[in-house]
């Protein structure tokens, strides 16, 4: 027998970032240069196969990708979505591994896959370490002594935090998408479990299909995402855009 569900809050909403709402602060995505770092394939420096074959090369990647993130600055979307947080219970649920929606202001994220400014045990995935952008090198070791790995979800592995990410988008009466292409999975589905009577939009450059109830508002993130916000605040409720 299914269990029944949590009852909307009216005052909550779930803000679900991909790639898009990064690359308005200046950060490549893995679609830039064809899918290739330094003449490798993504698959290879993002993948668990890659760090098995050839750890020094995944670090390097995640290295240089921290330090670009450490770099960047958070812009006009990651500012209006924690503005959110006046008025509003909001849960930002993340694709992205940088740190530019807690550098604007928002208190509650949650990182699918993964926080670059962090590293863990490679063979317990629950000993973490904050590290903000500094680098990892081969020999540096956590307290069990396994070499220290990025705390990524590499290509391969299982995102973090999908039951509660789903709760939470569950029991929201505003879903938010920005910025996402919505072809990763299994975080791309997530966007399925929310409820028929909330407010549903997507605010993306590049998507191929738009998931049920969600309305498309094709643009850039710094643009839209902003006027958005403004019009719930002023409101004090969310309204279908």
């Amino acid at each position: 027998m299914e269990m029944p569900k949590a009852p909307i809050n009216p005052q909550k909403i779930v803000v679900f970032s991909g790639a898009g709402i990064s690359a308005e602060s200046g950060l490549k995505t893995f679609r830039d240069s064809n899918g290739l770092w330094e003449n490798y394939p993504v698959e290879v420096v993002a993948s668990i196969n890659g760090w098995r074959n050839n750890p020094e090369l995944v670090l390097d990647f995640y290295n240089q990708r921290r330090l670009d993130a450490a770099n960047a600055t958070p812009n006009k979307a990651h500012l209006a979505i924690a503005e959110l947080e006046k008025k509003f219970d909001v849960v930002v649920i993340t694709q992205n591994v940088d740190d530019l929606h807690e550098r604007a202001g928002s208190s509650n994220v949650i990182h699918l896959h993964g926080n670059l400014t962090q590293a863990r045990s490679s063979i317990d995935p629950g000993l973490i370490y904050d590290i903000g952008s500094a680098a990892i090198h081969i020999g540096q070791t956590c307290g069990l002594k396994s070499q220290l790995r990025p705390n990524i979800v590499f290509f391969g592995e299982i995102p973090y935090f999908l039951n509660e990410a789903k709760n939470h988008i569950i029991e929201a009466a505003c879903v938010l998408a920005v910025g996402s292409s919505l072809v990763v999975e299994p975080a791309a589905s997530l966007l399925k479990k929310a409820r028929f009577h909330a407010a549903k939009t997507l605010v993306t450059l590049d998507v191929d299909k738009v998931p049920f109830g969600f309305k498309l508002q094709r643009g850039k993130a710094t643009e839209l995402v902003p006027y958005f916000c403004q019009r719930w605040l002023s409101a004090g409720k969310f309204t279908n855009t």
